[in-house]
């Protein structure tokens, strides 16, 4: 573990005592395994882990379903099983909670993985063991009967090879959706207690009962944990919120929220050199990287995580997460730090990012945040030989070259300090290994808080105040600089931190006023953009001297006594720049309270081409051994015009050694839209590694980043294309690994050429407004010859769809309420859409999508479900594509904040389905008729400079549009035109070509629907009155048909209806298939035999009112009819075909139930004639009873007839047949057939996969 980088280990030999202790740090990050190695106590014995939460609520269970135990103890479980609960639990009420949860919803990825093999492998010998069973039992029947003739022999023998078949298909099926385990919640008189059955889990039967269980409650209370299986060694908490009505179970997202708290304040008692930096200080751990979307962070997390630090009162966070930002400094996750900061002295340490070697590349919030301490990734040659184990470590310690550089795209210096970026630290048990190493900024990050937790661990011990501020700058005046050079500062913040001497530093200056200078900068003469820097990257910024207003306010914490501290608080500031040649500032400041401004004067005329950088600071007068109070970072950028034509620029002979980084700036000449390159390499012995980055600033967009790493074993060339934005300074960042290429004394030479190419066009984004008309494109290529190879492709259609429903509560009090008091609400919308065919689909919400922290609005989270409530896709603040099978369904967004003003507005949202669909490419011509006409097909040419080109984009034909597309859809895709010149391949994708801009055809409205002739020739032989009669007798029908018979009332009046209706049309065979659909319709209620029988007699009236002999005559009849009548009769008869084989159908159902119900069926070598089986003939003279329609049927005509393999392959073709949502009868059916053949091993699967398929209640947000 990295400490004496840092000067830990000096610092904990002189104080022993203040080594963490009295300190308590919330880890913001992935969850926590509390039997982890070295997280158990303190150094001084305390409880090591105060607290473990699921802030996401990925693993909330819905517990509100509330059941009695009978008098042997039993209560059904949320999963349908049974339970059994313990006798000893105390239970006053009697009342136990029941929920459920599929278990790989609580592990990642990686332990998943593990499990199922596991799984598969003792699966696969149950399912061999059968199959041989089965082959054993075929070939004894073989053996006994050489000879089949005997149709009935033959059935049987069908039969027995159907089951051998039917076992072999599910080793190729075979698919493991994870065990289910049965949660129970109950109040003891005292606490909420929680039990799991986990059964399922377990090979052994006798192990994982549910009165086995140790009870648990919420860790906070007994910091006890439990483990679901010795098999996945998963270790959990429980907490239970809203009075018993949700069990949250807390696991970890990934190894690295455990490895995050290790580098903190490990402590292993017997082995002091594995400790964390602050082995005394105590923990909680917060989970923010929901399991459900892969570890990433959420905007309820971050909130709810924010919360419980609060409410622990803890002196620190650690976040080690973080993502790119649209704009710094800014959003709502920001503003609740800000405020924690200010208001409760909460000191808030966060990883600067990976994303390095580029400047500018710092993530939000480590990096962007004012009120947070951003930490860059350092490693020593003693972590590089002993953590990465290294052939020969560098000379000297050095920033990892992945670590994010600053400074943030207004100006702030990004990386505030450095720390140790990698170690071997702890992980979760279930990755069977006790520690593990990593490296990153996210190990950087805790190394730090570590180091500050040492800090505050002393002040308290020493009665010191200190603040987040002072911390900070106790930090940043002490740390050793990494680096020579000024603009090395970007790089590694003010430098490696230093503990033993912000100590000193703390101590010495801990009557100094505890105050947050904020910096505020402006171009003079303008308010807006306001800066917490300057900037200047552009090379129209570069060219003058520029005057820049610097507004510096004091801001103490919230709380502080007017007349004690602000106002006697008065300071004599003498202001200094690092280069009085570039930046010139004022001679002194005089600062009070209420705060002042100065100008600043930056003259970039005279600086070479590359980053320079440069501070203004104030230093007290009176106490200039504090060091600067306050910076300002100015960072001047000064590219290279690229001027020669065609435009290429050329960077000869660059030395590389391990780590070292070469910057290249350039002005992206205008007119250029790409660009092409090619590195070569030279002068080495072993394999090399580079990466390579290029990046661009736009105002309100994230960085415009472009990245490759590329390895060399021998001396070689390699050639990217990536794209530009025109008139924008581009950095060219060329790095060697900082590992790569130790141990070797040659240098890597690179060359590295770079030629700019572009085809400007007069319209970015396209849009087809879905008529006929074709949109006019202008091309010209204004740096050189390009050839102009147009391609336009739609392969995508977005529907918009307005929420069916909308929802707004208020949220738990116990974990969505700030600590201002203010309540968190929910807004959950519904929107509803179907798929006529299978398709990959992906929610698209313009308003929302893509901010996480650069975002007003707390959180967004949304899942899409089918009827029978299965979760097919979840998502948040970047959807991704999901597989969806044909069918309908429901997709609900929860977004969160405490305004509801902001939520009513948003009622209304429009959201986007968006899906993929086969390509269909546009047709170019060089004329306005062409999209008509078919002429003037444009070619392919070659653009000179300065010449423009046009030509014609044509609309999609109406016979490739998708079929039923809504009006308001729209088809997007994307069109390229130009050619890369190392590429041999005519474009026939615009993915293939750097630059692709947006295209959309707007779906135009369909056409009308033909008038229908009023009356038909049938109809118009008619007379007037016979027609009313007709009418009348069709609307009672159809009036029958809309009776509700829920309660026993409304069943007596639909009974008394249908009789009156059957004396007035007597065997009207429509009215009594009306009849009979009613009782289908009907639930079966407590006396399901009279209710099975009622279907059959009302089968039997349908039957019995069909001429079968005049229908099978007409039938027979293969002759198209001729005119509007006989189509009509052939309607008609067909109608009544269906209506008949329904109620054979559905009366051969019922038959089997109540044969089911009884327990018995007719004897068959009775003289009495089987009933089912006439039935089930007269069936198959007029349908194919193996279709998806009927095949229920024949299904249950095998299971009589004792031939449950061929019933099971009839079934198993019905449920594949399937194009519709899945039909839970079918597979009630098909598990019911598994156990009468006791198949155990496909009855526990097929179980698991009904509470996928068919859960009770859709998950919780």
């Amino acid at each position: 573990m990295p400490k004496k980088e840092i000067r830990a280990d000096r610092f904990l030999e002189a104080h022993p005592d203040y080594d963490g202790r009295g300190v308590v740090i919330a880890i913001f990050d992935s969850g926590f395994d509390p039997s982890a190695a070295g997280l158990h106590v303190t150094s001084d014995g305390k409880p090591k882990v105060l607290d473990v939460i699921d802030c996401t609520g990925s693993g909330d269970i819905d517990t509100s379903t509330v059941v009695k135990a009978n008098e042997d103890g039993l209560i059904r479980g949320a999963s349908g099983a049974p339970l059994v609960v313990n006798s000893s639990w105390k239970n006053p009420t009697g009342e136990w909670r029941v929920g459920c949860k599929l278990v790989y919803q609580l592990f990642t990825d990686d332990l998943t993985s593990r499990v199922k093999k596991e799984r598969r492998k003792i699966w696969d010998e149950k399912n061999q063991e059968e199959i041989a069973k089965a082959v054993k039992i075929l070939y004894d029947f073989d053996q006994k009967h050489s000879k089949v003739d005997d149709t009935k022999l033959k059935k049987t023998r069908e039969d027995l090879q159907s089951r051998v078949d039917f076992l072999k298909k599910q080793a190729d099926k075979y698919e493991d959706k994870g065990p289910v385990i049965d949660a129970v919640v109950w109040h003891d008189g005292e606490v909420w207690r929680v039990a799991l059955d986990t059964q399922s889990l377990e090979e052994d039967p006798d192990c994982g009962k549910l009165a086995d269980f140790s009870p648990l409650t919420n860790y906070r209370i007994e910091r006890k944990y439990g483990v679901f299986s010795r098999l996945d060694a998963c270790s959990f908490v429980t907490n239970v919120y809203d009075e018993g009505k949700v069990l949250s179970i807390v696991t970890d997202s990934s190894p690295h929220g455990t490895h995050v708290a290790g580098i903190a304040t490990a402590h292993h008692p017997e082995e002091y050199l594995l400790n964390g930096v602050a082995p005394g200080a105590q923990i909680i751990s917060c989970k923010i990287g929901d399991s459900r979307l892969g570890s990433m962070e959420t905007g309820t997390g971050l909130t709810r995580a924010l919360i419980a630090a609060l409410e622990h009162n803890c002196d620190l966070v650690n976040m080690s997460y973080g993502e790119a930002t649209l704009l710094p400094d800014y959003g709502r996750f920001v503003d609740l730090v800000t405020e924690a900061v200010n208001k409760r002295r909460l000191v808030f340490v966060s990883s600067a990012g990976n994303n390095g070697p580029a400047l500018t590349t710092v993530g939000a919030p480590g990096g962007t945040t004012s009120s947070i301490i951003g930490v860059g990734a350092y490693v020593s040659p003693a972590m590089a030989a002993g953590a990465h184990s290294v052939v020969e470590p560098p000379s000297e310690g050095l920033e990892y070259t992945w670590s994010s550089r600053g400074p943030t795209s207004d100006g702030d210096l990004g990386v505030c300090i450095s720390a140790p970026g990698g170690a071997v630290a702890p992980v979760p048990t279930w990755t069977l290994q006790r520690r593990m190493l990593m490296n990153g900024t996210s190990m950087s990050s805790p190394s730090a808080c570590g180091a500050i937790a040492l800090l505050l661990s002393a002040m308290k011990a020493e009665g010191i105040p200190v603040s987040p501020y002072s911390v900070r700058r106790a930090l940043e005046n002490t740390s050793t600089p990494v680096g020579d050079l000024p603009e090395d500062k970007l790089t590694t913040g003010q430098g490696l931190m230093q503990v033993d001497k912000a100590y000193e530093y703390l101590k010495q200056f801990k009557d100094c006023p505890c105050v947050f200078y904020q910096i505020k900068v402006n171009l003079s003469g303008k308010t807006t953009p306001t800066s917490r820097g300057i900037y200047l990257r552009e090379a129209t910024t570069c060219r003058q001297s520029t005057e820049w207003t610097v507004q510096v306010d004091p801001k103490f914490h919230e709380g502080a006594s007017n007349l004690k501290e602000l106002v006697p608080f008065e300071e004599c500031l003498e202001l200094h720049s690092t280069d009085e040649g570039v930046v010139r500032v004022p001679d002194y400041l005089l600062l009070t309270h209420n705060g002042r401004s100065f100008n600043v004067v930056v003259d970039p005329t005279n600086l070479g081409d590359g980053v320079h950088y440069f501070e203004v600071y104030g230093i007290d007068c009176k106490a200039p051994q504090r060091g600067p109070l306050f910076r300002i970072p100015v960072t001047i950028i000064i590219p290279k015009t690229v001027a020669n034509r065609p435009p290429v620029i050329s960077f000869q002979q660059m030395s590389f050694v391990s780590g070292h980084i070469e910057r290249r700036y350039m002005e992206v000449p205008l007119g250029a839209t790409w660009a092409e390159a090619t590195i070569r390499t030279s002068g080495f012995d072993t394999t090399r590694r580079f990466y390579i980055d290029t990046l661009q600033l736009c105002p309100l967009r994230r960085p415009i980043k472009w990245e490759d790493a590329a390895t060399f074993a021998s001396p070689s060339a390699k050639s990217f294309a990536f794209p530009v934005v025109s008139g924008q300074t581009m950095e060219l960042a060329v790095a060697q690994f900082w590992s790569s290429g130790l141990g070797s004394r040659e240098p890597t030479i690179v060359d590295f050429e770079i030629e700019f190419h572009g085809i400007g066009i007069n319209k970015e984004e396209l849009i087809l407004d879905g008529s006929e008309a074709p949109i006019k494109v202008e091309a010209e290529a204004l740096l050189a010859s390009e050839k102009l190879v147009p391609v336009a492709v739609l392969n995508k259609i977005r529907v918009p769809y307005q929420p069916v429903d909308a929802q707004l509560k208020t949220l738990s009090t116990g974990r969505d309420r700030l600590l201002s008091g203010k309540q968190i609400l929910a807004l959950t919308l519904t929107y509803k859409f179907k798929l006529e065919d299978a398709a990959e689909v992906k929610p698209y919400i313009p308003l929302l999508n893509n901010r996480i922290y650069d975002n007003k609005f707390e959180s967004q989270f949304y899942m899409i479900s089918d009827a029978n409530k299965r979760v097919y896709a979840m998502g948040d603040v970047y959807p991704e594509s999901s597989k969806l099978p044909k069918g309908e369904y429901k997709l609900q967004l929860y977004l969160r904040h405490e305004n509801v003003q902001l939520l009513e507005k948003l009622k209304q949202l429009t959201v986007f389905i968006e899906r993929n669909m086969g390509e269909i490419r546009l047709n170019l011509h060089s004329e306005p008729d062409g999209p008509v006409t078919g002429n003037g097909v444009f070619k392919s040419s070659v653009l000179m400079p300065g010449v423009k080109e046009a030509f014609y984009l044509g609309p999609p034909t109406k016979d490739k549009l998708p079929k039923n597309t809504p009006q308001g859809s729209v088809l997007v895709g994307e069109i390229s035109y130009g050619k890369l010149s190392f590429d041999d391949k005519e474009g026939k994708n615009p993915k293939d070509n750097p630059v692709s801009y947006p295209i959309s055809f707007v779906v135009p409205p369909k056409k009308p629907d033909e008038d229908k002739k009023a009356v038909s020739s049938t109809n118009s032989c008619k007379s007037v009155s016979e027609r009313l009669e007709q009418e009348v007798r069709d609307t009672k029908i159809k009036f029958l048909g809309n009776l509700k018979q829920e309660t026993e009332e409304e069943r007596s009046e639909w009974k008394k209806l249908c009789a009156c209706l059957k004396s007035e049309y007597p065997s009207y065979t429509p009215l009594l298939a009306k009849i009979l659909e009613g009782l289908l319709s009907r639930s079966e209620g407590g006396d399901k035999i009279s209710h099975h029988e009622e279907i059959i007699d009302a089968a039997n009236e349908v039957v019995r009112s069909v001429d079968v002999d005049e229908l099978a005559r007409f039938l027979l009849d293969k002759s198209e009819p001729e005119d509007e009548e006989a189509e009509n009769l052939k309607k008609k008869m067909e109608m009544t075909r269906d209506q008949l084989a329904e109620a054979l159908y559905q009366k051969g159902l019922a038959m089997a139930r109540i044969e089911n119900l009884k327990g018995e069926k007719e004897d068959e070598g009775s003289c009495q004639k089987d009933k089912f089986e006439e039935n089930f003939k007269e069936l198959t003279k007029w349908v194919d009873v193996k279709s998806s329609k009927f095949g229920t049927l024949t299904v249950l005509r095998e299971k009589r007839l004792s031939r449950l393999g061929t019933a099971l392959k009839v079934l198993d073709e019905l449920i594949q047949n399937e194009n519709e949502t899945a039909n839970k009868k079918l597979y009630e059916l098909k598990l019911g057939l598994l156990e009468e053949l006791g198949w155990s091993h496909l009855v526990t699967y097929e179980k698991q996969w009904m509470q996928v398929r068919f859960p009770t209640s859709l998950p919780l947000f």
